[in-house]
C-alpha cells in the first residue's frame, strides 16, 4: 500500500514543491512567465509494424472492446512517465511543482458525425497497480466509452462547464478571474481541479481517429498542463536500413509540445527514446505495473 506524502508548506493538494532548483530554475519562471511562450516542439515517426503484430496477438481472443494503437501508446507514455518524473513537473505561480499523480485527458466523441457530442475523459494511472500498464489503460478506456456512448451521461467537465456556461458575461470572467489566481496559490476547488483536463500530466489529442495528420499544438496558460501530444493516422512510410536497404511500412507521426522549462535537451532526448523502446518492444507493457522495467535506452 502506497505511503502518502507528508505535505509540507508550499506544497499543493495535487502536487509538491521542488525545493532543489539550481539558481538559474528559481528565476526562469519569473524571467519567462507563460507556458505558451517556452513552448519546444518534437516531431517522431513511429514504425507500426511490431505494434500491429503484438494488437494481433492481444486481440486474438476476441475481446468485446480491441486494443489499439491509443492503448499501446497511452500506456508507453504513462511507464515513460514513471520513470522520467521531470516530465510530470509544471509551474504555476512561478514555483515549480512536482504532480503527485500521472493522468492522461483526451477527448471521447460519442459518434463519428459533425454534430455528436463530445467527452472528456481524465484516465489517471496507477504505477502501484497489479495490472499491466496496457490492461489498465484498455480497461479504464473502455468503461468510460462505454458509459458516455451507450447512456446520457455526460462527463464531469461538461456538466461544470454547461452551468457556468448559463451565468452573464461579467460573472464569467469574474469566476475565471478567480479561479486562476486560486490556482496559482494552490487552492482550486478539489471538484474543480479533478475535472479539468488542463490539469493531467499529458493533454492527448488522437487526431488519426478522424483521419488526420499530426502536428503542432499549442500549450495553455491555463492550469498546470506541461505537455500535449498529437497522434497523426496511420501511412505507408519508407524506411532506410543501415545497409541502405529500403522497406515501407506502416507509420505514424506524434507531435509532442514541452514546456521547455520542467527539463533540459538532454533529459527529454532520453525520455523520448525510452518512450519509442516502449513502442517497438510493445510486450514490455504486459508487465505489471507495480514492476519495474530494467531496460536500457
Amino acid at each position: 500500500m502506497e505511503i502518502p506524502k507528508q505535505r509540507r508548506r508550499g506544497d499543493r493538494r495535487d502536487a509538491t514543491l521542488v525545493r532543489d532548483l539550481d539558481s538559474m530554475h528559481v528565476f526562469m519562471p519569473l524571467m519567462l512567465p507563460n507556458r505558451a511562450d517556452n513552448e519546444a516542439f518534437i516531431q517522431e515517426l513511429v514504425d507500426m509494424s511490431a505494434i500491429e503484430a503484438y494488437l494481433e496477438r492481444k486481440n486474438a481472443q476476441n475481446p468485446e472492446y480491441k486494443f489499439t494503437f491509443f492503448h499501446v501508446f497511452l500506456a508507453a507514455l504513462a511507464r515513460t512517465i514513471e520513470m522520467r518524473p521531470r516530465l510530470n513537473r509544471f509551474i504555476i505561480g512561478n514555483r515549480y511543482f512536482d504532480r503527485n499523480h500521472i493522468t492522461f485527458s483526451f477527448i471521447v466523441k460519442k459518434a463519428f458525425s459533425d454534430n455528436a457530442d463530445e467527452s472528456i475523459m481524465i484516465l489517471k494511472y496507477d504505477p502501484a497497480s497489479e495490472k499491466p500498464a496496457i490492461d489498465m489503460v484498455h480497461d479504464k478506456i473502455a468503461d468510460f466509452v462505454y458509459s458516455v456512448r451507450k447512456t446520457e451521461k455526460k462527463d464531469g467537465t461538461t456538466d461544470i462547464l454547461d452551468t457556468l456556461a448559463k451565468t452573464p458575461m461579467w460573472m464569467r470572467k469574474l469566476i475565471v478571474a478567480i479561479l486562476r489566481s486560486l490556482d496559482a496559490h494552490g487552492h482550486m476547488p478539489k471538484d474543480l481541479a479533478n475535472e479539468d483536463p488542463y490539469n493531467s500530466s499529458v493533454f492527448v489529442s488522437n487526431l488519426g481517429s478522424i483521419k488526420l495528420n499530426a502536428g503542432y499544438h499549442h500549450l495553455a496558460n491555463w492550469s498546470t498542463n506541461s505537455i500535449f501530444v498529437v497522434i497523426g493516422e496511420k501511412h505507408k512510410q519508407p524506411f532506410y536500413g543501415e545497409d541502405g536497404s529500403v522497406a515501407v511500412k506502416t507509420a505514424i507521426n506524434l507531435g509532442l509540445t514541452l514546456d521547455e522549462r520542467i527539463a533540459d535537451g538532454y533529459y527529454y532526448s532520453k525520455s523520448i527514446r525510452l518512450m519509442k523502446k516502449l513502442l517497438a518492444e510493445p510486450a514490455l507493457l504486459d508487465i505489471p505495473a507495480k514492476e519495474a522495467l530494467n531496460i536500457e535506452y
